[in-house]
């Protein structure tokens, strides 16, 4: 609902942070603005399906995800995962598999056959879950962010 993106904002912050500390940049990941994130999910949350885990009463994680693609390198792909974040100090407890398999399976229930998420080249944690996930290296680009230029690569999975 719209009462959780204070929240999936909250854990995306976190997890940024401590996710691609020295990989992206330090002073762009200490300036990271929750008021303006905000204003974007919202904006996302009226585009596309959003799912969170809840555990406790609290939101732990998130998921934003389209049925159809639309990054530029995911050319044979219907559907994509644009964001996946679990609170960074409950990973580990299956959290992230759960969301995972239920967006890839509402994704099935929709008919789609294969999906594609970007991943940041030098992010290993997060790579290691997604290909224990099922996923393969499908594709390579560069993502803005900040005034820099990363690599991330493409995992394509068939649902």
């Amino acid at each position: 609902t719209l009462e959780d993106i204070p929240h999936v904002v909250r854990i995306q912050i976190a997890g940024w942070r401590t996710a691609y500390r020295g990989i992206i940049d330090s002073e762009y990941l200490d300036n990271l603005d929750a008021e303006s994130k905000k204003v974007k999910r919202k904006r996302d949350y009226n585009k596309s399906p959003f799912v969170v885990a809840v555990l406790d009463g609290q939101v732990v994680g998130f998921c934003r995800y389209l049925y159809e693609v639309v990054s530029s390198d995911g050319e044979g792909y219907d559907s994509e995962i644009m964001a996946l974040y679990v609170d960074p100090e409950l990973k580990g407890q299956g959290i992230g598999k759960e969301i995972f398999k239920y967006v890839k399976n509402d994704l099935i229930n929709q008919g789609k056959k294969k999906m594609i998420l970007w991943c940041l080249k030098d992010n290993m944690p997060s790579r290691a879950f997604y290909e224990k996930m099922g996923g393969r290296i499908v594709a390579e680009h560069g993502i803005e962010i900040g005034s820099k230029i990363y690599p991330e690569v493409g995992f394509g999975y068939a649902l």
